[in-house]
């Protein structure tokens, strides 16, 4: 196949044109034009994936937990699974911290930058400090209690409650596990059914994606830059050494914590890794959102990377929902950041309530509106930090969150591979370290004894 009919490469392609469009519409002053007639495909497209997470997490990880052989089985790979997101949780908290404390970003920042940034963001300061009170306000088991829905149906209505979805599928997987097979056998073929259909569905909805980070993209840039082009150059040189800890601390999880990971505990090249997950990351960076690039990150892992569906259905819904390593580490940063712009040391105790607080909001997230920020207004809160800091850090907020959220992809993708390999249930990859496909066949032989 030649390489610009390859998915990935069209996609990059979008990406591209979206961004030399949306600059030259920044400097042409046609924001208006792209907010009315360009961002509306990019809404369309997050709008279709949104669409079919929902069932597809529900007919996935029924099936998944359905066809493990017992309840051991599924105690065994859940606790590999969380025990491994926590530990890549914490590792980005400290790699965040680490390039924080050595680059110090917050003793770049002018003082007049940062009275104009604390002025211009005021109201969206007083927004998301209003949900994190409410927030902070909840007993310390109100994660759990969110968890386990009073209706199903309007869990399912809203994606802000994925995990609540996840906790009912779960439940259903369990319970037809432990009923007679010849019972559970009607239901498992109508979950079975809606899973092939929805990866169908993922196929055709990828076909539009090209146009849809391209609208993305080039509404990010009009919506940040409000027509004015020179808005965008200022913002970046103030917080231009801020982006740069964010970007710094991002690239090592994800080009050395995951690699070092995948080489320490699969057989699985780190080209072919990154080829085959490339589609979901390029997803990823245009929809920000980890939820809305579940359908094409469980299709990369289980048709490129060769994750078993048994551990992809179970391991990645999972991973959507509570694995954000690139958003704790973007917390770590931002939090020191705003201390070191306000002049505010932090010792060693405060930073250590950092990395608690986001481990913790990591699992949690998922329950709480406006999830990154407003988690990010409560790490301040508790360690002295005033909330109104997170004015200093609101311009480039979407441009990193592209980034943070590629990372969180990446990381479930990491970690299903793990659990796959961990239960032999890591087959052969269906795409080289160059990203062209290869035979099955030809897998077959070159994996070996590792499939």
């Amino acid at each position: 196949m030649p390489w610009y009919k390859k998915l990935h490469w069209q996609i990059i392609l979008g990406l591209i044109l979206g961004l030399i469009f949306g600059v030259f519409a920044a400097a042409a002053g046609w924001s208006q034009f792209v907010s009315n007639w360009i961002a509306p495909f990019g809404t369309i497209f997050i709008n279709l994936l949104k669409l079919i997470a929902v069932p597809l997490i529900l007919a996935s990880l029924i099936t998944g937990v359905a066809s493990l052989s017992d309840l051991k089985k599924l105690s065994r790979i859940g606790g590999k699974t969380i025990g491994i997101y926590i530990g890549t949780t914490v590792i980005a908290l400290i790699i965040g911290l680490v390039v924080v404390n050595t680059l110090q970003p917050g003793k770049t920042v002018p003082e007049e930058m940062r009275t104009q940034l604390q002025e211009t963001y005021q109201g969206d300061v007083e927004e998301r400090t209003e949900l994190a009170e409410e927030a902070a306000q909840r007993g310390p088991l109100q994660p759990i209690v969110d968890m386990v829905p009073g209706n199903f149906f309007g869990s399912a209505s809203d994606n802000r409650n994925m995990l609540q979805v996840v906790f009912v599928a779960l439940l259903l997987g369990i319970g037809l596990l432990m009923i007679p097979k010849e019972k559970a056998q009607p239901l498992l073929d109508f979950f079975d059914s809606l899973n092939s259909l929805v990866i169908q569905l993922v196929e055709i909805i990828m076909l539009t994606a090209p146009v849809g980070v391209f609208a993305l993209l080039a509404d990010t840039i009009t919506s940040i830059a409000q027509d004015n082009l020179a808005q965008i150059v200022e913002l970046l040189a103030a917080l231009g050494y801020y982006c740069i800890a964010v970007v710094i601390g991002l690239a090592l999880q994800t080009f050395i914590t995951y690699p070092t990971l995948l080489k320490l505990f699969t057989t699985r090249s780190i080209g072919t890794f990154f080829s085959g997950i490339a589609p979901a990351q390029l997803v990823a960076f245009s929809t920000s959102s980890s939820g809305a690039t579940l359908p094409v990150t469980m299709e990369c892992a289980e048709k490129n990377l060769g994750v078993s569906e048994e551990v992809s259905s179970f391991v990645l819904p999972l991973g959507a929902t509570i694995n954000m390593d690139g958003t704790a580490l973007y917390q770590a940063v931002a939090a020191v950041f705003i201390a070191q712009t306000l002049g505010m040391g932090l010792d060693i105790g405060a930073q250590l309530t950092i990395v608690l607080t986001a481990v913790l909001a990591s699992i949690g997230t998922a329950a709480v509106p406006s999830a990154g920020i407003v988690m990010l207004v409560i790490i301040l809160e508790s360690i002295g930090v005033p909330s109104s800091g997170i004015a200093l850090i609101l311009g480039v907020d979407r441009i990193l969150d592209m980034l943070r959220t590629t990372t969180n992809v990446t990381g479930d993708a990491t970690i299903a591979s793990i659990i796959a390999a961990s239960e032999d249930q890591l087959g052969p990859a269906m795409v080289d370290g160059t990203g062209t496909d290869i035979d099955v066949t030809q897998a077959l032989e070159a994996s070996g004894s590792s499939s």
